[in-house]
């Protein structure tokens, strides 16, 4: 069977995170979204593992069922150095053997969703394999609390602990991560991380199997690549619309390139805000090789389809008229990922008319505008003009021009940064 599943989410026990993340509201969502697996995200979390058994029917060790969508055990903890790890257990049981075993290196283990705990990476992913978890560093590239913001190598992070796979991030896809070769033994995850269950967060990036049922024990192997089980496509935004893709200041925005970053020594000549590094630069420092594993399935890239409406439309992606055009789709097509890549477009065109449906298409094509993300601000799409003029048949033949996005700093700047080093 093919399953879709997006693995890693939060609860609303987790920081910043919307009170809608219920397992109710998560499985409606889940089901409209086209997921037939989500990762329960924060399940360390004592209350969050309650409310997952009162609302969840037991399929076997580690897999759960709300309103037809399955659950998998799933938890993201912090390190000692900020680093995030992505854990998927095998059972309730190991769950709270990982709590109390982490209990004594964390004051908030039992409170908070994303608990900080005062261990190495390689001290937790020795407790993980100990286990039998499922490890992998979560969001691997991003700038903040990521692997390769932290150390320049899996091996160095890990040391001679077993990882079982990388978890891409919003900022970066399989094309990427594969320029670094030690990566080419690893599976990669595309989750969501989500902090909300709305369409355009749960699912915008997901994983689809290859497996005999919709457990844990049958994802297990397809991470492991065991048994003919498999990840046969990971899906998710176009790295360009990550909030860390390119190198920009955290405070305005502006996009610098790398070379121009390090001669204004990581300030901004705009605002004076600190400019950090894209997950783009960073992997360029890293790349070793442009080899790519044989058995790496394709890559598809994303954008959710409550923003290519809220685009057309003008307004805001949580308003009445988007989630209404939303709603309609689903209840025609099934799911958003089916409108997104399977329904023909003149099939969009006859049901919502034909202005959404060539965003769909230019989506489709890569003929959308993408204005990259950086320093904490996702990147956002745009209709070209050109399409938007031109009839449905048309716009096949249409050319269309991306627009600069780096800021060139003054000269005059550069010299003065040049002479003070």
């Amino acid at each position: 069977m093919i399953v879709d599943a997006d693995l890693h989410i939060h609860s609303r026990y987790s920081k910043a995170v919307s009170k809608l993340m219920t397992f109710l509201i998560l499985a409606e969502n889940a089901k409209l979204k086209g997921l037939g697996i989500v990762g329960t995200g924060d399940i360390l979390n004592p209350q969050w593992e309650k409310e997952l058994l009162k609302a969840a029917q037991k399929v076997d060790e580690g897999s759960y069922e709300i309103k037809g969508v399955r659950f998998l055990l799933t938890a993201e903890v912090e390190d000692n150095r900020r680093v995030h790890h992505l854990l998927i257990f095998p059972s309730i049981d190991a769950v709270r053997e990982m709590r109390e075993r982490l209990n004594p290196y964390s004051k908030d283990i039992k409170t908070e969703g994303r608990p900080h705990v005062n261990l190495s990476a390689a001290e937790i992913a020795d407790l993980a394999n100990e286990l039998d978890v499922l490890i992998g560093p979560g969001h691997a590239f991003t700038p903040w609390t990521a692997l390769y913001k932290e150390y320049n190598s899996l091996k160095e992070a890990y040391g001679d602990a077993k990882v079982h796979f990388l978890e891409l991030g919003l900022s970066a896809d399989s094309y990427m991560a594969d320029r670094i070769k030690a990566h080419h033994k690893l599976t990669y995850l595309s989750n969501s991380d989500a902090h909300s269950p709305m369409p355009h967060r749960l699912g915008r990036e997901f994983n689809r199997f290859e497996i005999e049922d919709a457990t844990f024990d049958e994802v297990r192997k397809a991470i492991l690549k065991r048994g003919g089980r498999k990840i046969i496509l990971n899906a998710g935004l176009d790295p360009r619309l990550g909030k860390y893709h390119l190198t920009a200041c955290s405070k305005c925005y502006t996009k610098y390139r790398l070379e121009d970053a390090k001669r204004l020594n990581w300030r901004c000549e705009l605002c004076g805000g600190v400019i950090k590094k894209g997950v783009h630069d960073r992997i360029l420092e890293l790349a070793d090789t442009n080899e790519k594993p044989k058995d790496r399935p394709p890559y598809l890239h994303l954008a959710p389809l409550a923003e290519i409406i809220a685009m057309v439309l003008n307004k805001g992606v949580e308003t009445k008229a988007v989630k209404s055009v939303w709603e309609r789709l689903l209840r025609e097509f099934g799911s958003e990922i089916a409108v997104l890549v399977d329904v023909p477009i003149k099939s969009i065109a006859e049901l919502i008319g034909e202005e959404i449906a060539k965003a769909i298409w230019a989506f489709r094509n890569e003929k959308l505008i993408v204005i990259p993300g950086g320093g904490g601000k996702y990147g956002e799409i745009k209709l070209p003009e050109e399409i938007k003029k031109a009839k449905l048949e048309e716009i096949e033949s249409v050319e269309i021009k991306q627009e600069e996005i780096y800021y060139k700093p003054k000269q005059s700047s550069i010299l003065s940064f040049l002479k003070k080093t």
